[in-house]
Order: C-alpha cells, then structure tokens, then sequence
C-alpha cells in the first residue's frame, strides 16, 4: 500500500505542479535536510500539499523549496522504502525556514501481493497460507543461469544433483525428494514428468517477477506432485516491464549466459514482451581427475513470449509461449559425437526440445470467473552409453474457478481437467499403466474471515484419476495476527498425494548399469502434513527491523515410492513402501535491516526424514538433518557500490553404497557453497558485477578415493560375477564396483570467478 501511495502522490506532485506557475506573488523558502538513522537519503520529494510545489534532496540529503505560499501549509516528504512524513509549517511573508525531516524505514515484504496459496491475489501478511516470496532482486545478489542453479540460497529448498555425467537435478522441499515438488510457472503445471530432469534447467532467471514457495502439500488446489510443496515461478508482467532488459555474464570456467528482453505496443490494447535466453558451455574441465567431465557441456537458447490485451473494467486476458532447445553432454574426456550410443567411449548426450504454451482469460461477466490453460510437449533423444532412451510426452491442462465474496466468506470454486501422454522405447514403460491418463477434479475453498484477527480457510478437492480411481484431499487452514499485523500465526492440516510417473522412477538407472524393477504396479502415495508458522515483526528505532519467522512441520506417508540402491548394486527396485514414512523437522528465517544500507537474511531448517517397515527404522538418502542460508547485502548509496555475500552449508546426508567393500564414505562431510559479489551502479540503468563463486573450493569428491565408481571401466567389460549374478573381487577390481555415477550429492563446480553487466531502457531497474 505504501508503494500505490509513493506513487499517486509523486503523479499528484507534477500535476499541481504544472498549476502553480502563477503563484509566486508572496511566498517564502524552505531548506533543510531528510535522513533516516542519521543517514542521508537521496532523491526524496519534498512536496508541499496544496500548490504541488517541490524539490528532490540532494546526495547529502539536502534541499531547497522555494516560493512556498503563505500560511499553514502541509509539507509531505515520500522516498519509496520508506512511510511517508507529513507536518505541517506555517509560512510568513520572506520567511526562510530550516528543517530536519526524518523517515522511517518501511520494509514493505509483508504486503507482497501473493496468488499460490489460495489461488487469488492477496497481500502476503492477509493470506492465511504461509507463503515465503523471492523477487527477482533476491536472485540478482547470485546471478545463475537457471532457476535450478539459483534455488540453493533458500531456506529448506536444495536442488539436488543426481547424477554425475549428465548433472541431471531436481528440487528438494524440507527433505522431500524432487518428485514431491510441483513446479508452477504462473500458476501451471507446465514442469511434470520429463521437465522435472532436464526443463528445470531451462528456465532462466531473466524471466522471474517473483518466485512464491508454499512448503508442505498443496493438492487440494493443485493436484498431484504437490505433496511437498509448491514452487510457483510469476513470470513479469508486460505492463511494469522495461522497453528494453539485458543481463550477459561470463564465468573462469567459460560459462557465458546471456538474457535479453524487449517490450513492444500494437495500438493502444495489446503489448508484449519478449524475451531470450542464451546459455553456452563448451569447456572440458576434469579437477577430480576421473577422466570424467567436471559438468556437462551444454549450449541452450530458450525463446519467451508473452501478450497482455487490455480490456475493459481491467479485465485479465494474457498468454504465453516458450520454446527450449538444448542439446548436452558428459562423459569421458575423449568422447565426442561419433561414439553416441556406441559401447568403446562412455558418454551421455541428450538433446531436448520442448514447448509450452499458456495462457490466462477472465470471463466478461459481472462474477470473476477465470479460465487458465496450458499445454506443453517435451521430446527427448538420449543415449546413456550404448542405452539409448528416446522420449515423447505431451500435457493439456484446462482450469477454470468462480471468485466470489459474500459477506464474511470468499468463495473459490472450480474444476480442472488434465491429460497426459506419455511414450518412450524401454520396456519399463510398457510394464506400468501409466501411458495415457485423465486427471479431472473439483475443488471448493472457502475463506471465512471471522474478524479482524481470525481468519479460517477451508478447502476439499476431488479428482478421479482415469488409472487409479478417486482421490480425495481436504485442507483446513487457521490464521490469526494481532491488530497492527506485527505478530502472526498459522496452522495448516492437509493432506497430499502423488501418482507415480515412469520416467522420473527409473531416469537414475538410465545413467549407469542398473536394471530398473518395478515389483507391483504402483499405487498413489497419499500423504497427511501439519504446519505450524508464526511471523513477528519487530522495529527497533526509524530504520531498524527485525522479522522472525519460525515453523514446525511434520508429514506422515503411506503407499511412499521408495527407491532401493541397497538390495542389489545392479538394480534399482521400486515398490510402495510397506510401513510409513515420516519427514518433520522446524525452521527458521530471520530477515533485519539495521541500517538503510544493511539488509540481511539467515535461515535454518532442521529436519528428519526416515522409513518404518516391520518395526526397523531407516534414515532417507540424500537427506540432510540441517541446512542453514544465509544472504547479506551492503549498500554504499554515495557510490552506488553494493556488496552481496550469500552461502550455504548441509550437515551429512546417507549415501548409497554398492557393498561393505565400497571406499567411499557412507556420510557426506558437512559443506558449503559461498560467493560474494560487488556490484557498481551507473546512471541510465547500466550495472557492472563481479564476483566468486564457491568461495572455499568445495566439491564431493574431497575426502573420497573416487565418486564415480569404476569411471575406468564404463561398459563393465572387465567386471567378472559369479552364477548369481554377483560381482566379484579380483585384483582389477578389488572393491567388487560396477560402473555407477550417482554417488552424488552437491555440484562438482569447483571455485570460479564472474563478471557481468546489466542494463536497463525505460523502466525499473
């Protein structure tokens, strides 16, 4: 609300103005300053009400308003970031007044406008789903070139790296694997099934407004996937979108990522934004000296497009369209093309094309009911060695829900419709029923406001699943904050679910000699979660704040997929879990500025992820008992110097082992990935930055004989197994180690240094 007022106001100054020029027969002066926590700030107006003159502070702070008229007068000062001063003055003939306006800092994160937890656009502090909200700023202090890359600097989110030579990932919710994450661009399902391994990496950042994270299930409004939490990417709206946006930055190891956008206007009702990501790495870097790529070379474009249409009453209409085309490898260092799909040099390359369209349209009616659609194809040609895996998958998606606000109670109804092809050549996708399927669904939400304080959400979906029948998922939300919104308090109870997709299942074993088996068709994981979150703000003097926010969560699973490395080093062997699973933990985030020019954030996530089953508890792979972030920024405003240190670091985590001879630890160590940055503004929207990378150099391999197991010996030409199949010890292979690459648990990126410019034409920075 303090932004929508800066601005009314700063348009209300420039029209009154343009009406004062007659008015300087008697009037008098007024100087002064305006700081905040004994600082200066710069470029602040101060406005006097009535007649609309005004004047800007200079770097000092300083101003100088002349001709101010006679008489009481209202002065008004306004500097975005910070709550506007009002006081009034009265003014004698030839009067010259000094004065000392001091403002105090407003941090305006708690009234984000936020859509992911009810599906509507409410502010963040109103809403009672807690939702956390990352804006493109946040993403800028560590420029990455995805929305993978750029994730791990969020409080109990990791993306997870999962396999050595093709460095395929996917996104970890407080513990949770990838497949529990749904992954949203502008409220759709757009990222499923094949996207999870390689569309991931193809969203670059120059696309995000914003990134709004909800932990825990979100399948009664979205479905399936949702069962850990829910990542919604907000693409940027053509209307704030600057004319013209490049971001180009290169790094030490020859990584050049490249992001341009441009704005256009046809007529006076349709404007469109376009945008294009260009991602290039051709370099062979082997540090850990396995005769293995480091990270896979990669050369990616990604084209985005995306048209508003004006309407009347303000009516919502928009589209959009994305293509990716991507094509990357990995492997031995003498790999190259000629040896795709052959058994002499081992290599991983896949070439990616993928398309999305989608789009939002609100009915020309007096009710707000909205219509949402997307479709996206996703086409996959990989060879895995001599495994060639060559892939086909297509999804439509239709929405549509009824808004409505009667009295106390703000109603959301809706129904939705999703179909999924799928094909590929194993023959894994024909044992499963998972091919084709239907998913529609109903939901109802009811927001009830109780009062000023209290506010109970209450939601129920159903969807009936055209292979495993009807799925029921209710939600119960309760939110209460005291009278001025400095403290708050959430509790959600929900239930999640999740239908197994083939290609996410068994992708690990394309990558290395494992057989994938599935010992029964699988059924729907289902999932019950609690949540208990609350947010205290504190203000300490004009400029210093103090947000803590801390939540305890606990999810319980039955019918969990669960992946077993451990029962044969050549199989991986997937079954619906015969006991529970269980992921709870707590977390905490702690956002202050105590001074204009200091803004920090730290965070930390404690967790347990673990499996029952005939009474033995085991503890999850690749979960971690802690993580904690971190993210501290420094302005020099006199400069225009900015100073960003950002870092992680994970307690260990299990790790799959092929036997009791296997070398390698069964812990990770504890780790960390730290960078700084320096960035210099210049006038007319032109930025340069600089910084480094992993900062203390860390990859998996330190401490470790190998990661990779047998790298020499990709295809297991020389590996020997008895008559059951076992591999057997002998001097060349002394461990009894097939040839396996997901031993992997963070980035093998080692320290490397940046450089970059920004420049921004006719709009925000």
């Amino acid at each position: 609300m303090m932004m929508i007022r800066y601005f009314q106001l700063s348009i209300l100054l420039y029209v009154l103005t343009a009406l004062n020029s007659q008015l300087h027969a008697q009037s008098s002066t007024l100087r002064g300053k305006v700081t905040s926590d004994n600082q200066p700030i710069e470029f602040a107006k101060v406005l006097v009400l009535d007649n609309g003159c005004f004047a800007e502070t200079d770097s000092l702070g300083k101003f100088l308003l002349q001709n101010v008229p006679l008489g009481f007068q209202k002065i008004i000062v306004l500097q975005q970031g910070y709550k506007s001063f009002e006081e009034i003055i009265y003014f004698k003939s030839n009067d010259s007044i000094s004065v000392h306006f001091r403002l105090i800092f407003e941090d305006v994160s708690l009234d984000e406008v936020v859509v992911s937890g009810t599906m509507k656009e409410v502010s963040k502090s109103d809403s009672p789903v807690p939702i956390e909200v990352y804006t493109a700023k946040f993403f800028k202090r560590n420029p990455s070139p995805t929305i993978f890359d750029a994730l791990q600097n969020i409080n109990g989110v990791r993306p997870q790296i999962n396999c050595n030579v093709c460095n395929t990932g996917d996104i970890h919710i407080n513990g949770l694997e990838g497949p529990y994450t749904m992954v949203l661009i502008d409220g759709m399902p757009l990222v499923s099934g094949l996207s999870t391994v390689y569309g991931l990496s193809g969203i670059p950042q120059s696309l995000i407004d914003r990134v709004e994270i909800v932990k825990g299930p979100a399948s009664t409004l979205y479905g399936s996937e949702a069962v850990g939490g829910l990542i919604n990417i907000i693409t940027k709206k053509t209307a704030s979108s600057p004319i013209f946006s490049s971001d180009i930055f290169a790094t030490s190891w020859g990584e050049v990522n490249s992001d341009l956008a441009y704005k256009f206007q046809l007529g006076n009702k349709l404007e469109s934004t376009i945008g294009l990501n260009y991602f290039v790495f051709q370099n062979k870097v082997d540090n850990n000296i396995d005769g293995f790529t480091d990270m896979t070379l990669q050369n990616r474009i990604s084209v985005f497009n995306k048209w508003t249409i004006r309407r009347k009453y303000n009516r919502v209409f928009n589209f959009a369209g994305r293509f990716i085309n991507e094509d990357r490898w990995g492997g031995d260092l003498n790999w190259s093309k000629k040896f795709r799909g052959g058994d002499s040099i081992y290599g991983e390359s896949i070439y990616t094309k993928r398309w999305e369209f989608f789009g939002t349209y609100q009915f020309p009616l007096k009710e707000k009911i909205m219509l949402q659609s997307s479709a996206n194809g996703h086409f996959q040609n990989s060879a895995y060695g001599q495994t060639f895996f060559l892939a086909k998958q297509m999804i439509g998606f239709i929405q549509i829900y009824w808004n409505k606000h009667i009295n106390r109670h703000d109603l959301l109804a809706g129904t939705t419709i999703r179909y999924t092809y799928y094909r590929d050549n194993t023959s894994v996708s024909y044992s499963v029923s998972t091919l084709n399927s239907f998913l529609p669904g109903v939901f109802l939400q009811d927001e009830i406001s109780i009062n000023e304080c209290n506010k109970l959400l209450l939601g129920l979906r159903y969807d009936y699943h055209s292979l495993h029948g009807n799925i029921l998922t209710p939600r119960l939300n309760y939110k209460w904050n005291s009278r001025n919104k400095k403290n708050t308090l959430r509790v959600s109870v929900g239930n999640g679910y999740r239908v197994a997709n083939v290609f996410t299942e068994d992708h690990a074993a394309l990558t290395g000699a494992r057989k994938v088996v599935f010992l029964a068709d699988l059924k729907p994981e289902t999932s019950w979660n609690s949540n208990v979150n609350f947010v205290k703000r504190i203000e300490i003097g004009n400029s210093k704040v103090l947000d803590i926010d801390v939540s305890l969560f606990y999810t319980y699973f039955t019918n969990k997929i669960i992946a077993n490395y451990e029962l044969d080093p050549q199989k991986i062997i997937y079954d619906n879990l015969a006991g529970f699973s269980v992921s709870q933990g707590a977390s905490f985030n702690i956002d202050f500025t105590l001074v204009r020019n200091l803004k920090a954030n730290i965070g930390g996530t404690f967790m347990n992820v673990y499996s029952v089953v005939n009474g033995i508890k085991s503890r999850q792979l690749f979960s971690e008992h802690f993580t904690g972030v971190w993210s501290i920024g420094y302005s020099f405003h006199k400069i225009g110097l900015t100073i960003d240190y950002t870092g992680n670091v994970y307690s260990p985590m299990r790790l799959p082992l092929q036997n009791a001879l296997d070398p390698r630890k069964e812990y990770s160590p504890w780790w960390s990935i730290q960078n700084i940055q320096i960035t210099k503004s210049f006038k007319k929207g032109f930025e340069l930055y600089a910084g480094i990378k992993n900062l203390l150099n860390w990859t998996p391999n330190k401490g470790n004989p190998f990661i990779i197991a047998r790298s020499n010996d990709p295809f297991n030409k020389q590996v020997q197994f008895d008559a059951e199949g076992k591999v057997l010890t002998n001097s060349n292979n002394p461990y009894g180690l097939i040839f396996d690459p997901s031993y992997t648990y963070g980035p093998n990126q080692g320290i490397r240094g940046f450089v970059g410019f920004r420049y921004v034409f006719g709009g925000k920075k």
